[in-house]
Formats: C-alpha cells, structure tokens, sequence
C-alpha cells in the first residue's frame, strides 16, 4: 500500500460511495494506547443531513474502517458510515 501523509489529506473532499459530497477532512482521531487511525473528523457540508451520522459538536466523525479510496477524494463506504451513526456519542477520557 502506497504511504501517505495526514498533512496530505487535510482539506480534502470526502464523498460516499453512492456520490454523496459529505465536507471536508478537518483531522483524524488516533487511539493513544495503539496508535491506530479510528475516526476521520470532517466539516460537513451545508447541505448535509448530519442526523444520519456520529456528531460530535460541528464535526461528523466516520470510520476509519469506511475509507475506501484516497486519491482527488476520500471515499468513504456508505453503509459503514451511516451505520457508525448508531454507536455510542465520542467521549475523550
């Protein structure tokens, strides 16, 4: 798999499988203890349905695991981020 950079992705569109234009890459959230990548933290666009997905203030946060392609965009599958929704609020701690 080719490497890439997080300052790369910053400000890129993140799209759904089915073309839906979700926002923009804002960060990513890694767990501390594994340093896995968890969550991408995109500003959603204006005219998205944000109750549809996990909220956390003004940012939607997705899967990592939802992240299908990342080249002009991020393409995030569309049933996994939609089904992220449905798990418990973020909590730092």
């Amino acid at each position: 798999m080719k490497k890439i950079f997080a300052r790369n992705l910053r400000d890129k569109q993140v799209v759904s499988s089915d073309g839906v234009t979700l926002g923009v890459l804002n960060n990513i959230a890694i767990d501390v203890r594994t340093g896995s990548i968890e969550d991408l933290v995109i500003k959603p666009d204006i005219a998205l349905d944000k109750v549809k997905y996990k909220q956390d203030g003004e940012f939607i946060h997705m899967p990592f695991d939802s992240v299908r392609a990342i080249k002009d965009y991020i393409v995030v599958d569309k049933a996994m981020s939609l089904a992220s929704a449905a798990e418990p609020p973020v909590t730092e701690g």
